[in-house]
């Protein structure tokens, strides 16, 4: 899909600069996989389209991470992996976020004792009128995300998102709710040894929404600000060595996943006490 968008966009302007922004989270070896790809594309394109012209094209990468990653390591992995100087400043935190990064504004209602109990997503025990707040905060939030891509987007630019969704229409349904429900449970441990207080448990929202693909095409199409040229859904495969869902390398994958996401909770949760 990256590709492609790359090759419609650089065939369409024919541009002398591209700018190409990673909404996140630019970190590791899938921005570096992310990068490689554009450059090929661009690489491509340009070939077939240079007709003699030997103008070079200037590629400008925008990334995005929490402020706690100033791009150093990424920037040393740039001249490792193309064998050159990397020619990159650091960027100021631009405002590509996608997902909420921190608890939002609005969810301190939230935090009233035992509106989730000891939840910190939505549940089978959570109540209608949580599970919809979630709703209405994504709601928020993703039309004010397309809203402000809309204005730094080039006419003729074209923008390809990838995030975690659930398969159907059930907000109660998805790998998200397994997944979450198990941290809850981690935390709910901490509890009944004294090491969490169980009032701040019950008031512990994530900032997080694992949103259906009809929700996300309601939403572009009533903003009116974008047209979809391809939605769709698909699964990956944690480890991409391993095809098996059924092995003891799947099960230590998933409590490795676990093991991440309570560590990925920590920032909200030192932020919440």
């Amino acid at each position: 899909m990256v590709e492609t968008a790359v090759k419609q966009v650089y065939a369409a302007l024919l541009p002398r600069t591209m700018v190409v922004a990673d909404l996140g989270c630019s970190a590791g070896p899938n921005t570096l996989l992310f990068i490689t790809s554009v450059l090929s594309s661009v690489a491509d394109e340009h070939s077939k389209s240079a007709s003699g012209d030997d103008h070079h094209v200037e590629v400008q990468f925008v990334l995005n991470e929490l402020p706690g990653n100033d791009f150093n390591h990424l920037f040393r992995s740039f001249e490792e992996e193309f064998r050159r100087p990397a020619g990159c400043e650091r960027p100021p935190p631009p405002s590509y976020y996608l997902a909420s990064k921190q608890e939002p504004e609005g969810l301190e209602a939230w935090r009233k004792p035992c509106l989730n109990e000891d939840n910190i997503y939505i549940a089978r025990t959570t109540a209608p009128t949580v599970a919809k707040l979630f709703q209405e905060q994504f709601q928020k939030d993703f039309s004010l995300f397309l809203k402000l891509r809309r204005k730094e987007l080039v006419h003729g630019g074209q923008m390809v998102l990838v995030f975690l969704s659930r398969k159907n229409e059930d907000v109660y349904s998805g790998d998200l709710n397994q997944l979450f429900a198990f941290v809850a449970t981690a935390l709910q441990s901490l509890v009944s040894k004294g090491l969490v207080e169980k009032e701040k448990l019950e008031s512990f929202n994530l900032p997080i929404y694992g949103r259906s693909v009809g929700e996300v095409e309601d939403l572009v199409t009533q903003s009116g600000l974008f047209s979809m040229d391809l939605i769709k859904q698909f699964e990956m495969n944690w480890d991409p060595f391993d095809d098996s869902e059924r092995s003891q390398k799947h099960e230590c994958r998933q409590v490795h996943q676990i093991r991440a996401e309570v560590f990925n909770c920590l920032p909200f949760w030192r932020s919440h006490n």
